[in-house]
């Protein structure tokens, strides 16, 4: 996946997307699917015509990752602040402004907004809501996005659990289905005994999504461990398979972690060019 300093796409059929702020994939011309996060507070929003720029030189669609709080240090990164700023219409500026900036951009637009809500870790305020709380909060983010934007895509991206089902907010409000799929070479071995494969995490959670009847997206994927782990998910993940009919991508996260992995794992790099262990 490697060649010298610049990174290729994994082997395979399926349509293949990054999550690259560094630019590793810049040059592959297999990459169709351009993947960007921003919050929607303390943003500067003119960067999205300049991503738009970019992807149109590549030929490459826009996934647009909205993550509802602000990345920097804030009293305002808690559920409940976040919770009545959408209930009351505090936030419904920010949505638009970024809306408004997606209704006018040349590439195809999706939209993920407040993804893997059904996620208990921590890790994000709009996660392990009430499900009527959280539905209602994401459909009333879509709607007004589709006002400014009314050909976008949106994506509902849980990442899989069991629990998933509670927080799905009607075939309306979601074009595609986007899963979140990471294999940790040491997590696996702590916590499983064995090496676990991509099909034996992701399965499960395909399983879960095409009941829908919807397109299924892997939208955040990583995986790091030892040279013959790496090598069999590679040689894996863009491989079109029977028991995935709906799947139509995946999408690599080319970035290292930004949130702990529970019980001292830290911050796996998921980057390419780091992703092999000695």
């Amino acid at each position: 996946m490697s060649i010298g300093s610049v990174q290729a796409a994994p082997p395979g059929e399926l349509p293949f997307g990054v999550y690259d702020p560094d630019g590793d994939f810049a040059s592959d011309g297999e990459v169709v699917i351009e993947e960007l996060f921003l919050p929607w507070e303390d943003v500067y929003l003119q960067a999205l015509y300049d991503a738009d720029e970019y992807a149109q030189e590549r030929n490459r669609s826009l996934l647009v990752t909205v993550e509802p709080w602000t990345w920097s240090r804030s009293e305002r990164n808690t559920a409940r602040y976040l919770q009545q700023g959408i209930e009351n219409g505090t936030y419904d500026p920010n949505m638009k402004a970024i809306c408004d900036i997606l209704g006018t951009l040349k590439s195809p637009v999706t939209l993920r907004w407040a993804h893997e809500m059904e996620d208990k870790s921590g890790q994000f305020i709009w996660a392990d809501w009430n499900p009527e709380t959280y539905i209602s909060a994401y459909r009333h983010m879509i709607d007004l996005c589709r006002a400014s934007a009314p050909n976008i895509n949106v994506m509902w991206s849980p990442l899989g659990y069991e629990n998933m089902d509670d927080y799905y907010p009607g075939d309306d409000y979601a074009d595609l289905i986007g899963l979140s799929v990471f294999g940790l070479q040491a997590w696996d071995q702590y916590k499983f005994g064995h090496d676990q494969t991509f099909d034996e995490i992701f399965a499960p959670r395909y399983e879960r999504a095409a009941k829908y009847g919807k397109p299924v997206v892997v939208a955040e994927l990583g995986y790091v461990g030892k040279e013959p782990y790496v090598k069999n998910w590679e040689n894996s993940v863009r491989q079109v398979k029977e028991q995935y009919p709906s799947l139509v991508g995946v999408v690599y996260f080319n970035y290292p972690e930004v949130y702990p992995w529970p019980e001292g794992f830290g911050l796996p790099d998921w980057r390419v060019k780091n992703q092999i262990l000695k």
